[in-house]
């Protein structure tokens, strides 16, 4: 793992997903400096966000067909412009104009960053989850930049945003120019990625296990500090929550990566399921100051696969390792979006506790979507001994199979696997 090329990696991708944080965080300011109506201002976030995820996978089926780092720079420059322009901009339809165009290139950004990340990690799961934690870092830091610009002088000011693209564009380029000098052609005893078997039946089981994930998640972070008002006095209560959603993200992300390299990320992505269906349930119940905890698990609970559930598409599609980034960083998580209104629908004509009951529910149903899933063969596991489970063996094919406990819960460092963590000879072979 080239360490140094992670950390710019990680850097550049907190730079770029700023910008997909910031665009709601404008809203309150064009609302109040433009009088738009709410109708009008869900117009902007709805134009970044459905361009952003609906044509990430598009971005990754042309990564597929040809290279093209030079369009991390190009992406992130352009974000940046765009969140930058809409802000001086006077008419509804150029703000709106500039707000897609930095969506689409958020989008074209992610599929070509995942796979160059996958490529300098060489195959480490926990260089992934620091990779998926710069984005992290960066949607939350998006509320705090534009607080920041808003305290200067609002909207006209928005072009100081433009710092964290020339951030980004900058980490660029040593990471281009080191894996231009690092590539190579694939050994004759390694396995092209034109050879090897495509598993969409478990990509498209994957998908739905992130498309749950995903309604969880927005809503959550949609409705959070409004539950957390209701249930907690105190005009800090809902801003605590929402700290404290974003700090369980960041912790579960890295502990993906690190329980990764102890058992298949299959298992760890179930379990992590299971933890995350009775965290919500327990935060629904809990009364009080109590809820934060619950708000830090369940957030844990669903980043924990975040980074996994990247590299385990890759491997199931690895002829089309692009396509698969964009579909699992951007059209499954799209989905949030739009079950997220009719949650607020739920909630107008019953109570915000009783519309915000079946999103415990989902972490089931992405649990039984991954339910027997065979755990594919990452490229270069054989060759990075750091990546394997203690616990685990080698059958003679050279797959890895995860030993089980008898008892339901895990007591040792081995998860149970329901006999079904060994990965199939379809599948052998980040966001």
């Amino acid at each position: 793992m080239q360490r140094n090329i992670i950390i710019l990696l990680c850097i550049g991708h907190a730079c770029v997903d700023v910008y997909q944080g910031s665009v709601a965080a404008l809203v309150p300011l064009f609302i109040a400096e433009r009088h738009y109506e709410y109708a009008a201002a869900s117009g902007i976030v709805t134009a970044a966000s459905l361009l952003s995820s609906v044509t990430q996978p598009a971005f990754g089926a042309l990564s597929d067909r040809r290279r093209m780092p030079w369009l991390l720079p190009v992406s992130t420059a352009v974000s940046g412009v765009g969140i930058a322009v809409s802000g001086i901009v006077g008419e509804y339809g150029l703000t709106l104009v500039f707000i897609a165009l930095a969506g689409i290139a958020i989008a074209a950004y992610h599929p070509v960053s995942a796979q160059l990340a996958r490529t300098a990690s060489a195959g480490s799961h926990r260089a992934m989850s620091w990779f998926s934690l710069g984005g992290n870092l960066g949607f939350a830091a998006a509320p705090l930049m534009v607080a920041a610009v808003a305290a200067s002088g609002g909207l006209r000011f928005t072009p100081l945003l433009l710092a964290p693209a020339a951030i980004g564009v900058l980490t660029c380029v040593p990471v281009i120019r080191h894996l231009g000098r690092t590539s190579r052609p694939a050994a004759r005893n390694e396995t092209s990625p034109r050879t090897q078997r495509q598993d969409w039946p478990s990509f498209g089981r994957l998908t739905v296990a992130v498309a749950c994930r995903s309604i969880v998640f927005v809503g959550l972070s949609t409705f959070v500090a409004l539950y957390a008002q209701q249930k907690v006095t105190g005009s800090a209560a809902g801003s605590a929550a929402v700290f404290a959603l974003y700090a369980g993200g960041a912790v579960g992300t890295l502990l993906g990566g690190k329980l990764a390299g102890r058992w298949d990320r299959i298992v760890v992505t179930r379990w992590s399921y299971i933890g995350a269906a009775a965290s919500v349930g327990l935060l629904l119940l809990a009364p009080g100051g109590l809820i934060y905890p619950f708000i830090v698990l369940t957030a844990v609970g669903l980043y924990v696969p975040f980074s996994l559930q990247v590299t385990l598409a890759q491997d199931y599609l690895p002829r089309n390792a692009g396509t698969a980034s964009g579909v699992t960083l951007g059209l499954a998580i799209s989905v949030g979006g739009v079950f997220t209104p009719l949650l607020g629908l739920l909630a107008d004509h019953t109570t915000l506790h009783t519309a915000l009951l079946p999103l415990a529910a989902m972490p089931l149903l992405a649990w039984l979507a991954l339910r027997g899933l065979p755990e594919p063969e990452a490229p270069g596991a054989a060759r990075a001994s750091n990546e394997r489970s203690p616990g685990g063996q080698r059958s003679p094919a050279g797959q890895r199979t995860a030993k089980a406990l008898p008892g339901p819960v895990p007591t040792d460092r081995t998860l149970p696997t329901n006999g079904a963590a060994a990965s199939n000879g379809d599948s052998s072979a980040h966001h």
